[in-house]
């Protein structure tokens, strides 16, 4: 049984009031060290604001999760590798922020990451399949590989996952208050369903400890963060999508649910990365095709389309937690059809979405 207090109230609102503190602190350090976005001496493909505003909003977000989290989680394997992961990722995402350094090395960075965290213990061993039964994945090895332990199928798509919504979520920030949001409405789902059992595990008590954590603190971040923006998260803030990815595998896999409250800029991203690979160009190529960028072009301001994207995720997010394994897949589909068909639709009407 887990205590109410200690579990959800507590790391919520502290999370949020250490953010809240730590952000304009931050701001002082952020803008003496340069971290600044000027639109003038950085020419970024998908800018949106035309005057200098500070970055590395990661820093502040991630202290408020990281000094809850010295609090409320236990200190062993799992926890200690998660936040030097996340550490990892919040330094070169600073870096980045500096020095716009190469999207490979980026890469590359989280694929360490993740991998730290996976053998800690963040796996994937089973997926629920939604037709019935249990697929075990860590029954399946990778026997090719020419490693001394054998390397479990499982691990392999744990770390794709996380890597996966990291990018993913990175995309999501480029509209003010947008990922703030969706992280915040994400991790209270993912801290619900950690719960809905009637004898709580370790780990699940660790998913959903630290998942109110996330969402205080997205919301604590929010506040800074909301157009017009006075901070923006910076690459940095992939620490943050490696903690969310993290929760929503940690306890009794619940990907279905992660992938269906986040569906919006999942399909987002899929539909991205097909598009900038069938033109010829590198996935990592940046335009101004994302769903934001054709809904700014359609006229929608950025408060339209941060609530916009806020509505559709609590909208998923409530359905997955009284939706089955199969009516969860039925919408995962519904989602990417009726996604899709937007984006398309918009791409087609707006005469040129690259401008």
């Amino acid at each position: 049984m887990f205590n109410f207090s200690t579990t959800i109230i507590l790391p919520f609102f502290i999370a949020f009031i250490l953010t809240v503190i730590a952000t304009p602190i931050s701001l002082i350090f952020i803008k003496k060290a340069g971290l600044i976005d000027d639109p003038k001496k950085r020419h970024h493909p998908a800018t949106l604001h035309t005057r200098p505003i500070p970055r590395s909003g990661g820093i502040p977000f991630f202290l408020g999760i990281a000094i809850t989290g010295i609090i409320f989680l236990p200190v062993e394997k799992i926890t200690v590798a998660l936040f030097i992961a996340g550490l990892i990722s919040l330094t070169i995402g600073v870096l980045d922020d500096k020095y716009d350094i190469s999207p490979y090395f980026r890469f590359l960075i989280n694929i360490i990451s993740a991998s730290i965290v996976v053998y800690a213990g963040a796996n994937i061993p089973f997926i629920t399949n939604p037709f019935g039964g249990i697929l075990y994945l860590n029954a399946l090895k990778l026997s090719f590989l020419p490693v001394g332990v054998p390397f479990f199928f499982s691990y392999a798509i744990a770390i794709l996952w996380i890597v996966w919504i990291m990018n993913m979520l990175n995309w999501s920030k480029g509209v003010d208050g947008q990922m703030p949001g969706i992280i915040a409405i994400s991790a209270i789902v993912i801290g619900i369903l950690s719960l809905r059992f009637p004898v709580i595990d370790h780990y699940s008590l660790i998913s959903a400890k630290l998942s109110f954590m996330i969402a205080g603190a997205a919301i604590g971040f929010l506040l800074f963060n909301f157009y017009p923006a006075k901070i923006f998260p910076g690459y940095g803030a992939t620490s943050i999508y490696l903690l969310l990815s993290v929760v929503s595998i940690l306890a009794s896999t619940k990907l279905a649910t992660a992938i269906l409250v986040m569906g919006v800029p999942i399909v987002d991203g899929i539909f991205t990365i097909t598009r900038r690979v069938l033109s010829g160009k590198s996935p990592f190529w940046h335009d101004k095709k994302h769903l934001h960028h054709l809904l700014l072009k359609r006229g929608y301001g950025h408060r339209k389309i941060a609530l916009f994207y806020w509505l559709i995720s609590a909208i998923l997010g409530s359905l997955a937690l009284v939706l089955s394994s199969k009516g969860k897949l039925f919408a995962i589909v519904m989602v990417a059809i009726v996604v899709s068909g937007i984006i398309l639709f918009l791409q087609l009407t707006i005469e040129d979405p690259d401008d």
